[in-house]
């Protein structure tokens, strides 16, 4: 019987643009494979991130008592383009597809192999596809291709057309977060295996009662009747008219709604405000410097003017504050019209919070169960649910039960254990 996947015969690499700096970061992806990596570490595992790191910090870092080990690739390239990781593209692609097989096969895959371990390398999305079918040549040359598990990860469809499936899917397992993005690469060619996107096990922790307590005295002494969230890109995918018209309808109505908005510098974040103040909707700017505490952010909150329908919160958020707005606000709109997985959504579950998502990679969702569900762009829809809402108190907190007793079938130990029963079978067809 073929031994199982565990920290004494295994070690993991991974294979990402994005990573933990700043400079690392460009959406959701970098959280990702940090948060993969330090449940990893935690679980015993030997792991390695290969990523595009800010050129001022250390070539190589590491976490978890050793066991995590961050690299910081092409700083040299990076230097020349302070603009971010996704700034002088090419040439860091062309550099990664290079060097990163070469170190990995050598610093680690043979040394691994002597010792008689086994190697694990999750690359994802398209910037790696070329690194992991050169690293499968090298440990081909080197007679231990047999000795590794290659996988290929699908965040999203971006850069697909640059992907040559056909080798990919020769030399590595393709995966996707969810069976959405699994069906929409049917098409291709490949059968993705579909694992999971994970959240930390500290997003299940309630926040403090007194924090809570005071931004819900802040929406009072406000006069709202419906505190309602929306945080995400403001990219036309992310729904945001849908979400503003919902919220110019529900004052139409008489409702008093307060919307507490974070978006990023994208272009159609005009296009967002000025169709809210044609719906009629007062808008504030909240800018606060720094880092700021939960206690300066709740204050920010309530001390708005009065008759702001809507706060942009054009601060950064600490995530302390971001969980109890999950818990705190009446609704977190996550109503993507296209989204892979929607780790918004799970967040806010997780936080003991009422998400309305799209209906498209969200297989956490279970429609008015855990979660509401929007299975159109038609803000009357959002507008009827919130009604049923409103009219179901019971069902309100049996919803914020059930979401956060799903969101612990998602915390990343959960999904290691999924992931490294994948892995038990991938290797066993091998």
């Amino acid at each position: 019987m073929r031994e199982s996947f565990s920290p004494d015969n295994t070690i993991f690499v991974q294979l990402c643009f994005e990573g933990t700096d700043p400079y690392s970061q460009a959406g959701g992806l970098g959280t990702r494979v940090v948060n993969m990596g330090e449940a990893l570490a935690e679980q015993g595992f030997e792991t390695h991130l290969f990523f595009i790191g800010d050129p001022d910090l250390p070539h190589e870092e590491s976490r978890c008592g050793g066991r995590y080990v961050w690299r910081r690739w092409c700083q040299w390239i990076s230097r020349h383009h302070p603009a971010g990781v996704y700034d002088g593209e090419e040439g860091k692609l062309a550099d990664y597809a290079g060097s990163v097989p070469r170190f990995v096969c050598d610093r680690i895959a043979l040394p691994a192999a002597a010792q008689g371990k086994r190697l694990v390398v999750i690359a994802e999305d398209w910037h790696t596809a070329g690194a992991l079918c050169n690293l499968s040549d090298l440990l081909h040359a080197h007679g231990i291709r047999d000795r590794a598990v290659l996988m290929w990860n699908a965040n999203n469809t971006m850069g697909f057309h640059r992907i040559d499936w056909r080798r990919l899917g020769f030399v590595a397992t393709i995966t996707a977060v969810s069976r959405f993005m699994k069906h929409i690469m049917w098409p291709l060619g490949v059968d993705p295996v579909s694992i999971p996107n994970g959240i930390p096990a500290r997003m299940l922790k309630k926040p403090d009662p007194k924090s809570v307590r005071a931004l819900q005295k802040a929406f009072k002494d406000r006069g709202a009747d419906l505190a309602l969230l929306k945080i995400g890109r403001f990219d036309p995918a992310k729904r945001w008219m849908m979400a503003a018209e919902a919220v110019g309808l529900l004052k139409r109505e008489g409702v008093r709604p307060l919307f507490l908005v974070r978006g990023g510098i994208e272009p159609h974040g005009g296009e967002v405000m000025a169709r809210a103040a044609e719906l009629g909707l007062t808008a504030h700017d909240i800018v606060l410097p720094g880092r700021p505490s939960v206690e300066q952010c709740i204050e920010a909150v309530r001390s708005a003017p009065p008759e702001a329908d809507l706060l942009h919160m054009r601060f950064f958020l600490p995530e302390e504050f971001v969980r109890l707005l999950y818990l705190c606000c009446h609704a977190v709109f996550a109503n993507s019209g296209f989204e892979p997985f929607g780790l918004v959504g799970l967040e806010v579950m997780a936080a003991g919070g009422i998400a309305f998502t799209g209906s498209t990679g969200e297989d956490y969702v279970i429609p008015f169960v855990n979660a509401i569900s929007c299975e159109s762009s038609d803000p009357r829809e959002m507008v009827a649910y919130l009604r049923w809402l409103n009219e179901n108190p019971d069902a309100v907190a049996s919803i914020k039960r059930e979401a956060a007793r799903t969101a612990t079938h998602f915390t990343w130990d959960a999904v290691i254990t999924n992931l490294l029963n994948r892995i038990d079978f991938i290797a066993s067809r091998a």
